[in-house]
């Protein structure tokens, strides 16, 4: 049995702490996709911590923990992330798994990223140029270094061979940045990898299905960043839905039972792309100046906008979500009115779809008001206890979406989390 969690807007839903929120009900939590430009942040015996590529159940005793094939793996990032978890005193060699076709992220392939970004000039994307996008390029070209093969005698060879083709593409982008020291950091950090529990994943996570194993998968990014579905091309280079879990991972469609996504309370992105309902104005100042919206990974500051439920419907449908898990409610504590996107104005005309294209479209979103709470959400436990007018704004968008909220984070806390 496979349930998911998985991000249903731009990503930076605060999918860290609800994998850690549930993940006592599960024997294995695994990550199916992405890079180390996930930000998964989570608050450890008071002390903030952010995962890049480790799963967010890593600081549960005997959970297994998974990387599966559908990551790029970064090598560097990954020992760095082991060392800081080892000093809450975690064992990563007893609980870390990594798949052994797992695609490794090569310095040559952090170089290509960095100068084809530069290249774009006015028209970036707005990576952060950890080589993710070049790394899955190599695994689609069936180039790709994978974990494997760091065991293979002619590893070195397969890596010379591959830094070669890289440094012509470098060459023609005029890129001429010294990556000697990111090598040698590399190579330490392989020896380390070498040191870690590399399994056959398919297998690995089948035989514990069978054995009645509980399973999280553990999405990185969002929906609307899926390499198919999202705002292309200012998307990520995985498939972050849920289809994305078969692939990422080795098991079949019929093992998942739940898909668990998760929504802030309003809309975020980070770096370029359409974003109808982004606010320029003061009130997403004050937005970003509660909710904190900062990129855990980068550090950027995120846009900020209103809850766009076209968007988040469209989540829904390609999902199959089963439940909502809605984060960041209490940032909208103070304010007196919010709004939510209903429908698009795409030059011109009105839809409730995601249009194929978003990119160099006139779309204005159709907003509709509703009164805040206006009351500090922060100590609630329970739905009882919750403000009419929060029920009021959640049943609307329950709705609207066709899934259920079924429940609210009221704070950064493991504990502020209330069941509806």
């Amino acid at each position: 049995m496979v349930d998911v969690i998985l991000g249903l807007q731009w990503g930076d839903e605060g999918k860290g702490k609800i994998v850690d929120y549930f993940a006592p009900q599960y024997d294995i939590i695994a990550r199916f996709q992405g890079g180390p430009n996930a930000g998964h942040t989570l608050y450890v015996e008071g002390k903030k911590m952010v995962l890049h590529q480790i799963p967010s159940g890593i600081f549960h005793g005997n959970t297994i923990n998974i990387i599966g094939n559908g990551v790029v793996l970064d090598p560097v990032t990954l020992k760095k992330e082991c060392d800081a978890v080892a000093a809450f005193g975690v064992d990563v060699r007893k609980n870390l798994f990594i798949s052994e076709r797992t695609n490794i992220i090569l310095p040559t392939h952090r170089a290509l990223d960095k100068a084809s970004e530069m290249a774009k000039g006015e028209s970036k994307i707005g990576s952060t140029l950890k080589g993710i996008g070049p790394a899955y390029m190599d695994k689609t070209g069936r180039n790709a270094i994978r974990v494997g093969d760091l065991f293979r005698a002619d590893f070195q060879q397969q890596y010379q061979e591959l830094s070669r083709k890289h440094r012509q593409l470098l060459d023609n982008f005029q890129f001429s940045e010294d990556i000697s020291a990111w090598e040698t950091e590399f190579f330490e950090a392989i020896e380390f990898l070498k040191t870690l529990n590399v399994i056959n994943c398919e297998y690995f996570i089948n035989q514990q299905i069978a054995a009645g194993k509980k399973v999280l998968a553990e999405g990185a990014q969002g929906s609307m960043l899926d390499i198919d579905f999202g705002t292309f091309p200012f998307v990520t280079s995985s498939n972050t839905t849920s289809a994305g879990v078969c692939t990422g991972l080795g098991v079949s469609p019929k093992q998942i039972r739940e898909v668990l996504g998760v929504t802030k309370a309003y809309c975020t992105r980070v770096g370029g792309g359409p974003f109808p309902t982004e606010l320029h104005d003061a009130m997403g100042e004050e937005l970003r100046r509660i909710g904190n919206e900062f990129g855990a990974t980068t550090g950027r500051p995120r846009r900020c906008g209103w809850i766009d439920l076209v968007a988040l419907r469209f989540a829904c449908m390609i999902n199959g979500v089963t439940q909502v898990i809605m984060t960041k409610a209490d940032v909208l504590d103070s304010f007196e009115k919010l709004e939510v996107c209903t429908a698009y104005q795409v030059n011109g005309q009105q839809t409730q779809e995601v249009p194929f294209q978003m990119v160099g479209a006139d779309i204005q979103p159709v907003l509709q008001g509703f009164a805040g709470w206006n009351i500090d959400t922060t100590s609630v436990k329970t739905a009882e206890t919750l403000p009419e007018t929060m029920h009021t704004y959640i049943n609307f968008i329950n709705k609207y979406i066709g899934a259920p909220v079924k429940f609210v984070s009221n704070g950064p806390g493991r504990e502020q989390i209330v069941h509806l």
